[in-house]
């Protein structure tokens, strides 16, 4: 549908006759060796793109060795066949499927370059540019034309190009922004009126939910939020419409954005930059996305040198950049353009978000990554990067990676912490391994206790979120083989005397060998529960409990502690209760437990909870048992 039902093709021809010819005409101002540049990805002029060829086909000496430049192509590329290798030679910023084979073969190349750096290369000559084929909305009385959907790299084309071509379409929205050329600096109009390319890329819906419950969990009310390209971070989207105040400041505008703009999630209220406007810099989606785009004074596009400016973007406070990956390696490190050898994709502007989030006050950075590819049977979690992958984004710039097992934090983690955490979120099918490379490559401790299968995975479906009495919100979680230095830190802040009573032993340190009896657990035989809450931004364990299965009379030796200062505040009641809850669940027949006769506090909960004592020595022990559905 066009968006231009008064556009008049004749009074435009009578008005600027100049600028109209004949396609051979027109064409036949491309000289051997020159530099065509192609507008990017959804905004490709499809039209022109198909003219040209036919034009070469039609006219095979015309020229040859062009150089055809592109960020992405989602449309054809008969440019790369092989009939007009004497014709073109393709140079791509950015792999797309119609030409990632082309380009493997050495058919075709692939330039790596941070699209933020982009414009300045063409404006510099690095990257010379002789002639730009664009795609725009027809011009208004002051002849200003937009580029509409794609505004990226092409403004900077049209700046230095000797010949711009430009495709006149009625269905290419007018973006409000920094999105217009003037028909002045345009040498030929050829128009024509096609559908707009439509981007759709489907996702298991399971998996998206998952990665996206997660990123919700991260992103808070407020934030400033960018989107990169990929299946995952679109379909992730639809988890962040309970959340209020969102602003969007991208170099990518998708169809779930777009949905969260409808839907009052995304009104950017509350950003210190462009506030009340979604800024993007180009879009990639499906014709009601194009329709919303259409003269939206709440959206602005921009040349992609300002959008994806580190600098730029860093001016958003709680700037959270949330982006895709092909592999990451258990240091931290991620690649997005290549498997291995093989090249996939490109830096695009991932790397210029990150680092940009990563310097904002506030800011966050998500890496979002399903575990597998291949149908399950490769993990994309690896010990390190596969042989020949390039590192698209650096170790420092990764806060958070996602998968749909669960949040990894990386932000101050050392290797081994890192390695741990990315390895409790890999598929379970692929952990075992995980933990043996790391140990073979030093990356974690030789004598790491790892519970491989079922019987290790972690019961994610256990964590639950309890307010306690004081009014206290906790996270009572199982615990995760990632766990050990923040058990750490829970165990030292303990007083000497907290320890005596939780271990009856004047025994006070806690190192690696015996805390791995904390993390790496059968949850089959036994349990243990955190209390976490957030302070100050950051997970604090505040509470721990446990039980062991005791075999012969099929019930649970129970046992919980509690950070000093957080004493009388009911965590240790709600550990004590959920632990019951699970142990019912499990079938046992009841809890028993030991206690000091001077900890009034811990008898009390205990007894509070239906425990009786059984038992009294000379020591000062006390026992304490719990029969389930007892009869008296």
């Amino acid at each position: 549908m066009s968006y231009y039902p008064d556009f008049d093709l004749d009074t435009l021809k009578l008005k600027y006759p100049a600028k109209f010819a004949s396609e051979p005409e027109i064409f036949s101002r491309i000289n051997r060796g020159d530099r065509i540049f192609i507008g990017t990805a959804c905004g490709e002029p499809q039209y022109l793109v198909g003219a040209l060829i036919k034009y070469i086909d039609e006219n095979p000496k015309a020229f040859f060795d062009a150089e055809v430049f592109h960020v992405w192509t989602l449309g054809v590329a008969p440019y790369t066949d092989e009939k007009f290798k004497r014709n073109f030679r393709h140079n791509s910023f950015f792999i797309g499927e119609t030409t990632r084979e082309k380009v493997n073969r050495g058919m075709a190349d692939y330039s790596p370059v941070f699209l933020s750096r982009t414009p300045d290369m063409f404006r510099s000559g690095l990257i010379p540019i002789d002639v730009a084929l664009i795609q725009t909305s027809p011009p208004d009385e002051q002849g200003r034309m937009s580029l509409g959907i794609s505004v990226d790299i092409g403004m900077a084309a049209v700046e230095r190009a000797r010949l711009v071509i430009a495709q006149i379409n009625p269905r290419m929205p007018r973006v409000p922004g920094n999105s217009f050329v003037n028909i002045s600096d345009i040498d030929y109009l050829v128009a024509f009126e096609e559908p707009l390319i439509e981007f759709r890329r489907q996702v298991s819906d399971d998996i998206a939910n998952r990665i996206g419950d997660y990123v919700a969990r991260i992103v808070q009310d407020g934030d400033t939020i960018q989107v990169g390209y990929g299946g995952i971070p679109n379909a992730i989207l639809s988890n962040l419409s309970g959340k209020r105040g969102l602003g969007a400041h991208t170099e990518l505008l998708t169809d779930g954005l777009v949905e969260l703009m409808k839907s009052g999630a995304v009104d950017n209220s509350r950003k210190n930059l462009h506030r009340g406007a979604t800024i993007a810099s180009f879009c990639m989606g499906t014709t009601p996305t194009y329709d919303f785009l259409h003269d939206n004074g709440n959206i602005e596009f921009r040349p992609i040198d300002y959008v994806n400016n580190p600098l730029v973007i860093a001016r958003n406070d709680n700037m959270t950049a949330i982006n895709s990956a092909l592999e990451i390696d258990l240091t931290g490190q991620a690649t997005g353009d290549s498997i291995g050898k093989y090249f996939y994709s490109g830096i695009g502007g991932s790397a210029d978000f990150m680092r940009g989030a990563a310097l904002s006050r506030g800011g966050k950075t998500i890496l979002v990554i399903q575990s597998t590819a291949r149908d399950g049977s490769s993990s994309r979690v690896k010990p390190f990067l596969s042989h020949g992958a390039g590192v698209t984004i650096c170790r420092g710039d990764i806060h958070y990676v996602v998968t749909e097992h669960g949040i990894a934090s990386l932000l101050g983690k050392n290797i081994r912490e890192r390695a741990m955490s990315l390895i409790s979120i890999a598929h379970p099918d692929f952990r075992e391994w995980l933990v043996e490379e790391a140990k073979k490559e030093n990356l974690i401790y030789r004598d790491q206790m790892f519970v491989p299968g079922k019987p290790g995975e972690y019961p994610e479906e256990l964590e639950t979120y309890k307010t306690t009495e004081s009014g206290l919100e906790i996270l009572l979680r199982p615990v995760r083989i990632s766990d050990e230095p923040a058990l750490k830190d829970f165990f030292y802040s303990l007083s000497d005397k907290s320890m005596e009573r939780r271990f009856m032993s004047a025994r006070k340190d806690m190192p690696h060998e015996r805390l791995q009896e904390f993390i790496a657990i059968d949850y089959t035989k036994q349990m243990i529960i955190l209390a976490e809450i957030r302070e100050d931004g950051l997970d604090k364990i505040v509470g721990i409990g446990q039980y062991f299965i005791c075999r012969n009379s099929h019930t649970g030796d129970v046992a919980f502690a509690v950070r000093d200062n957080w004493h009388n505040k009911g965590v240790g009641t709600e550990l004590l209760n959920y632990l019951n809850l699970l142990a019912v669940r499990h079938g046992l027949l009841g809890l028993s437990g030991e206690t000091l006769s001077e900890n009034e506090p811990m008898l009390h909960v205990f007894e509070k909870n239906g425990f009786e004592i059984v038992e009294s020595d000379i020591f000062g022990s006390v026992a304490l048992e719990k029969i389930f559905n007892k009869t008296t």
